[in-house]
């Protein structure tokens, strides 16, 4: 099943985590980026991403290529915003809602706290409804390796390639 991971990754974490799923399945890799960057650092970093994910704020994307006939499986990255998934993902999920109609998805977060539960809820409502194949939450995977996320990266893995022989 031809796969691509969309994503969005502040800080490097949801990036180490795309890279290495995209590996290990093979998969393609489109990373979104807002015109206007959002701070990386200090009190602006968590109040301007934080209002921006609550507000269900959709910002302008630098161009991309998406070519939606050529995949069957798209997986979300996203690191988790006040419980929220990050708004370039909604802004591309709303962008390409007739084309994401028929494909299949599954998710995964990275997060330093909790919220990830949630922000899956609020990306399938986004995305109709639709049930997720697999889904993963990883904490801080490039800023604190740890075995246990190898572990479930393979696992996720794992189960997207067996759902794609029962399909």
């Amino acid at each position: 099943m031809k796969t691509l991971i969309v994503y969005y990754s502040l800080e490097g974490n949801t990036e180490f985590a795309a890279k290495t799923i995209a590996s290990a399945l093979g998969a393609d890799m489109l990373k979104l980026e807002p015109v206007k960057a959002y701070p990386t650092s200090g009190f602006r970093k968590f109040f301007w991403g934080g209002k921006s994910a609550v507000m269900e704020e959709k910002p302008q994307l630098e161009p991309y290529t998406f070519e939606p006939e050529r995949y069957e499986r798209i997986i979300f990255g996203f690191p988790v915003w006040a419980g929220n998934i990050t708004p370039p993902l909604r802004t591309f999920i709303l962008e390409n809602q007739a084309a994401l109609k028929d494909k299949r998805f599954a998710a995964f977060a990275c997060q330093s706290g909790s919220g990830a539960e949630k922000a899956f809820g609020k990306l399938m409502t986004s995305l109709g409804n639709k049930a997720l194949d697999a889904k993963l939450i990883l904490i801080d995977p490039k800023d604190k390796p740890h075995d246990e996320n190898k572990v479930k990266i393979k696992a996720f893995c794992n189960a997207l390639l067996s759902s794609e022989k029962k399909a």
